[in-house]
């Protein structure tokens, strides 16, 4: 059975920095294709980033060159570094996975963890 844990989550302050960890049981991320999703209140859930089981990223306009994605295969966990924060980067953030799907688009994953809360305030 396949389990997705974020976290990580909190207050940034704008312009700062924070890391999203998402542990997997179930699932070896060098098999898995993962994104990061982010999900506002009254918002459509909007993905920011992919990494694939190949190692490849992938990132959306709205966070390329702030945030990282990236894996360490050994403790089973992705994680989203997040830099230069923005008030628009506040909301729920979820990891999904999938074995074949990949990208930003939220259809692509068939598991999804329970997400993890980022508020971005001053």
């Amino acid at each position: 059975q396949v389990h997705l844990a974020e976290s990580g989550g909190g207050l940034g302050q704008p312009g700062g920095s924070l890391k999203l960890s998402c542990v997997a049981s179930g699932l070896r991320w060098d098999f898995y294709n993962t994104g990061w999703f982010r999900k506002a209140p009254g918002q459509e859930r909007e993905g920011g980033s992919c990494i694939t089981s190949e190692n490849s990223t992938y990132y959306g306009d709205s966070v390329q060159g702030r945030f990282t994605i990236s894996r360490d295969i050994a403790k089973n966990t992705v994680y989203l570094q997040m830099n230069s924060l923005k008030p628009d980067n506040a909301g729920v953030y979820y990891c999904a996975a999938d074995l074949w799907g990949w990208g930003l688009s939220d259809t692509s994953y068939d598991y999804w963890g329970q997400g993890t809360q980022v508020t971005v305030s001053s």
